[in-house]
């Protein structure tokens, strides 16, 4: 059986295996492509704010070089912090002052027949 080497290197089947899941490996590589991109931008400007390439790569573009990163177990995916509860109280009291707030009585809305 012929193994066809895909476009992208390193293979999306082992890039996989790193992220757990295709969403955590979409999330992960574009988020340092664009690290990896303002690097790129900044570098005449001396500013160093920005975290360079952490493989040696041939390849001239962002995406590729952090899918190598991936690959070579430079950079890791996190998960996301938990978001707190509070906010879905805040959200809860907010809804009910806005309730307060509404006229009562019947609306009605522009182009319905009738009242």
């Amino acid at each position: 059986m012929n193994h066809n080497d895909s476009l992208v290197n390193p293979a999306i089947e082992g890039l996989l295996e790193t992220a757990e899941s295709k969403f955590r490996l979409v999330t992960v590589s574009a988020k340092r492509a664009r690290q990896i991109n303002s690097y790129f931008g900044q570098l005449g400007e001396g500013l160093g704010s920005s975290i360079p390439p952490q493989v040696t790569s041939t390849s001239r573009k962002p995406l590729s070089i952090a899918f190598e990163e991936l690959a070579a177990g430079k950079i890791q995916p996190i998960e996301p912090p938990e978001e707190v509860e509070e906010v879905d109280a805040i959200d809860a009291d907010l809804a009910g002052q806005a309730a307060d707030d509404l006229p009562s009585g019947e609306a009605r809305v522009d182009g319905e027949e009738g009242a």
